[in-house]
């Protein structure tokens, strides 16, 4: 068997495995194998952490990218996502996906169309699709604030990780919401970390409205702190936990943090290590959330006729929380401190080669979602607030 072949066998197998396939296709169809290596590039990455962390972590990455759907019970919908909260729709020149799930978001897409869009959103966005360009989305979105763009070729610009650093004992503060964030968090804290998540009063993180025990899996053992920088006492505060941390996971745009008076730039100057995810990269203002990123980014199926096909259940967040802590877990070799800025569309992008199509499949040949059990209990939102001030010598309030 040529090099070649052999990847493109294990490339399958690592696909078969990860009951991403059970998630890709229509309702009523086979399930597919996605182009590219979006699994074995999860494989590499928990073998990285495995070998890093001495063994004390050993998990399958491929399985962790479906992990979440084996909680929901989500199921492959074609054009719609396995959540039920992103569409695939047609444009003037091409194809885009477009997000509705925040409660906000209708209000944003009656904007984006300029009409009175009332409870149901979809047949006026998909009538202005039908007569504006994938561009024409894009600079819209933007500007209002929407999880919407074009299928397109993206930036596969990853960065590398550099030495391998054991992280027991480190001071995580996690800024992140929903899954990538969290993941990372999560993973690190496997790895002997001390995890202390940071919500705001006003931005709680969504995923506690979600499935409560897939919302355990990824906080059960962290510290949980919630601040208000519109309080002074409590903006110090936030500022002197920041300063205590050696490592800062944040997955917003900049301009959010930087609100706070956080300054990436200079917490990795003072050698810490500060994890930044965003939809685009720091350099972006587009938001996204994990489908509508990686179908834009390229990572869709197709299965006869014209209509892309959403992959998996909004996989671009376990791969990126995959790659982030991996990067966490790595540092320069002079002991400096590092700000990684980890793109999701680039992270989706880089594991895609455009010569590698769908591929149908019996169910009986794919794994379906699997899910590991929580351990430990999810802190209820600001529980450990007074604990962790107290600690450091300073008062919220």
């Amino acid at each position: 068997m040529s090099e070649a072949a052999g990847e493109n066998s294990q490339r399958l197998r690592d696909w078969l495995d990860s009951g991403i396939p059970a998630l890709t296709g229509y309702t009523d169809g086979p399930p597919l194998i996605p182009p590219g290596a979006a699994a074995s590039t999860a494989r590499r990455h928990t073998d990285r952490i495995a070998a890093t962390t001495g063994g004390r972590v050993r998990l399958d990455g491929a399985r962790l990218l479906s992990e979440r759907a084996a909680f929901t019970g989500s199921r492959r919908g074609g054009t719609i996502s396995a959540g039920r909260h992103c569409r695939l729709l047609p444009t003037a020149d091409g194809w885009a996906a477009v997000s509705c799930a925040r409660p906000d978001d209708p209000v944003l897409l009656g904007a984006l169309v300029c009409a009175d869009i009332g409870d149901d959103p979809w047949p006026a966005v998909a009538d202005w699709l039908q007569t504006h360009t994938g561009a024409e989305l894009a600079e819209r979105a933007e500007l209002l604030g929407l999880a919407a763009g074009p299928i397109d070729t993206v930036p596969a610009e990853v960065p590398e990780p550099l030495v391998a650093r054991p992280v027991t004992g480190l001071r995580v503060v996690d800024f992140s919401a929903l899954w990538a964030g969290p993941l990372c968090a999560h993973l690190l804290g496997l790895a002997g970390a001390r995890v202390i998540k940071v919500e705001t009063p006003a931005r709680p993180d969504g995923a506690r409205r979600g499935d409560p025990e897939f919302y355990r899996l990824l906080h059960g053992g962290h510290e949980s702190v919630v601040l208000d920088p519109g309080v002074d006492r409590q903006r110090r505060a936030l500022h002197e936990l920041v300063e205590s941390a050696d490592i800062v996971i944040e997955a917003s745009r900049p301009r959010a943090l930087a609100g706070f008076g956080l300054d990436a730039a200079e917490f990795a100057g003072s050698g810490g290590t500060w994890i930044s995810i965003t939809a685009h990269g720091r350099a972006s203002n587009r938001i996204g959330f994990g489908d509508d990123i990686a179908a834009t980014a390229g990572l869709v199926a197709r299965a006869g006729g014209n209509a892309p096909l959403f992959v998996g259940d909004a996989i671009a967040d376990p791969l990126t929380g995959l790659t982030a802590a991996v990067l966490a877990m790595s540092a320069p070799a002079d002991g400096s401190g590092r700000l990684w800025d980890i793109a999701m569309s680039a992270v989706i992008a880089a594991t895609l080669d455009h010569g590698s199509t769908t591929v149908p499949v019996d169910d009986s040949a794919v794994r379906a979602p699997g899910r590991r059990e929580p351990r430990g209990v999810a802190a209820e939102s600001g529980r450990d607030t007074a604990a962790v001030l107290a600690e450091l010598g300073v008062r919220s309030g």
